[in-house]
């Protein structure tokens, strides 16, 4: 049986327990500290109306002044280790996040939302700080001091010590779990409405030109709006619990406080306890107090933060699609001949193969094109090779070596993909190419440049290499910003090129220009050019045409396209009326 999330958060402290136990002596010796400077005053007051000599008060005067400074002292310094500790532990958490988001995507990450996932990575990892700080450490804290105030009280007047454990006990755990069902259910909704939010707020700002165009940015801010009313709900009903537990708290505190000053009058008036000492035990339980007092708000975040460590350990838990091997490979001299044989390659929670039996030959300067309608595994038998999916049977053979026994990095540098989602980031133009080759020069930029068509447009740039793409490549248009991607692709020189889909989303006779610069561009380089479009692919050496994961079809273009089969009907469809952007019915 897995362990529990919050137990797993725990076991992940580490080297850093000896801070943790640290902070817990020092938070209970901030809060003694308090208790002691009560009760202190009260006996240093109560002594001081008698008007003794004063050296009959000094001891209780730097008593006084002791616990004073102590407790800011104690606090100071709890604080301190304490926030230190946990923001080292968020740190190697965090980054224990991101390198498995790494791992899964991108085909591990399929169905999941970008504001979901910077939600986990972001929020919930920072709430699990609270499970220490405003859980943990306060419920250490309160145990020792109360058990010291009750020991205390009780060496004082035992009537009063059992009046003080029995509030103490009301207040730290009958209190914290009253209020802690009342917002148990608004807890473990928080955090998923925080994702929902995050996610709806990142949709609105990412898509909001188009949104506005297509008339549906109203019916987005609206969603956005109900996901923000649904969180504020949710987080009303927490505070409604937090003041319920507060309220009942103070209510105890107070009956706690009477229930000892009658005890101790009681007992002054059977001489069984000094007057003077009357004081202390009034005031130290409404000290002690201060040490359960917040209880039953550490109770809601507990729960928030088991929520939050369920999330978490989702993506820590999550199956990876690639499994990295334990003692990888040498690297071939060469990935060719790259063959494919029998692949059968099916994505996680899925019944169904995504691909199945496939057969492909690459060698040095060959080009083959994979056609088929959405979802006949094109995109898939490109992640792997790609290794970001490993096979289910079968499997890729690179130079004679079994990919899945090299590293995905050594994979990848033999392997490399220009997509249709090819991401630009918010930066310059030569940055975007720069990723691709770090020592690149403006020679090797602008060649890249020039071999996808741009170098032109670049040039008349007041700025030329340094203009700024925007967001996502937002101040280029469609083809711009694949051609953009197309160059970074040449530039890294990969052995092997994967273009998945390059022409996706734009008009057509945009689509047919690029896809056209593409063949030409890599006319002797060896590619694998995976489309909807049948647009010049005579100038390809072979054309696969896949059909629910499997092979229909392959063969040269023209052979294909003079039978009959699924590539004539593909064939005869775009020879028809069409429209709009490609990969649309017609």
């Amino acid at each position: 049986r897995p362990a529990h999330p919050l137990a797993r958060m725990r076991a992940a402290v580490g080297r850093l327990r000896g801070r943790f136990v640290l902070a817990l002596v020092l938070g209970s010796l901030a809060l003694g500290s308090a208790v002691g400077l009560m009760a202190v005053s009260g006996w240093l007051i109560s002594r001081a109306s008698e008007q003794p000599p004063v050296l009959y008060l000094m001891v209780a005067v730097t008593a006084t002044r002791a616990f004073g400074i102590g407790r800011a002292v104690f606090r100071y310094a709890e604080r301190l280790v304490s926030h230190d500790a946990v923001l080292r532990m968020l740190a190697d958490l965090r980054v224990s996040v991101y390198r498995r988001l790494e791992r899964l995507a991108p085909a591990g990450l399929r169905e999941a939302r970008r504001g979901d996932l910077l939600s986990r990575l972001v929020a919930d990892v920072d709430a699990l700080q609270d499970y220490w700080l405003r859980w943990l450490l306060p419920v250490g804290s309160a145990v020792l001091v109360g058990a010291g105030a009750v020991g205390f009280t009780a060496w004082l007047l035992p009537e009063a010590g059992a009046v003080l454990a029995v509030g103490l006990l009301a207040a730290g755990v009958c209190v914290p779990l009253v209020s802690g069902a009342r917002a148990r259910r608004a807890e473990r909704r928080l955090a998923p409405a925080r994702g929902l939010l995050a996610n709806r707020v990142a949709e609105l700002l990412d898509g909001c030109a188009e949104l506005t165009v297509a008339g549906a940015l109203r019916s987005r801010v609206r969603a956005a709006r109900d996901a923000d009313a649904t969180l504020t709900a949710i987080a009303s009903r927490g505070a409604a619990a937090t003041a319920l537990g507060g309220g009942l708290s103070a209510l105890i505190c107070g009956l706690t406080v009477a229930a000892a000053a009658y005890a101790g009058v009681g007992a002054v008036h059977d001489g069984r306890l000094e007057g003077v000492a009357l004081a202390v035990v009034v005031l130290t339980p409404l000290a002690a107090f201060e040490a359960v007092a917040g209880l039953p708000l550490a109770v809601q975040y507990r729960q928030r933060a088991a929520r939050s460590a369920e999330r978490v350990c989702e993506v820590l838990d999550a199956p990876v699609p690639v499994r990295e091997p334990a003692h990888p490979a040498a690297a071939p001299e060469t990935p060719f001949p790259l063959e494919v044989r029998g692949l059968s390659a099916r994505y996680a929670g899925q019944e169904r193969d995504a691909l199945t039996g496939v057969d492909l030959t690459l060698t040095a300067g060959k080009r083959v094109a994979v056609v088929g309608p959405s979802g006949a595994g094109k995109t898939t038998l490109a992640q792997v090779l790609l290794r970001f999916l490993d096979a289910r049977e079968g499997g890729v053979r690179l130079g004679g070596t079994d990919a899945a026994a090299l590293d995905g990095d050594t994979v990848r540098r033999f392997v490399g993909l220009c997509a249709q989602d090819a991401h630009l980031f918010d930066s310059s133009v030569r940055e975007n190419l720069a990723l691709a080759r770090r020592d690149a020069t403006d020679d090797d930029l602008r060649d890249a440049l020039r071999r996808a068509r741009l170098l032109d447009w670049v040039d008349g740039l007041p700025v030329g290499l340094d203009t700024l793409v925007g967001e996502h490549g937002a101040r280029l248009s469609g083809g711009q910003r694949q051609r953009l991607a197309l160059a970074r692709a040449l530039l890294a020189d990969f052995p092997v090129l994967v273009l998945d889909e390059p022409a996706e989303h734009l008009d057509l006779p945009t689509a047919d220009a690029l896809t056209a610069d593409l063949l030409a561009v890599t006319e002797g380089r060896t590619t694998l050019l995976i489309t909807h479009r049948l647009q010049g692919l005579d100038a390809v050496d072979e054309v696969i045409v896949l059909d629910g994961g499997r092979v229909a079809q392959r063969g040269p273009y023209a052979e294909l396209v003079a039978v009959e089969g699924p590539l004539r009907r593909m064939w005869e469809r775009e020879r028809g009326p069409v429209g709009g952007l490609v990969g649309q019915p017609v």
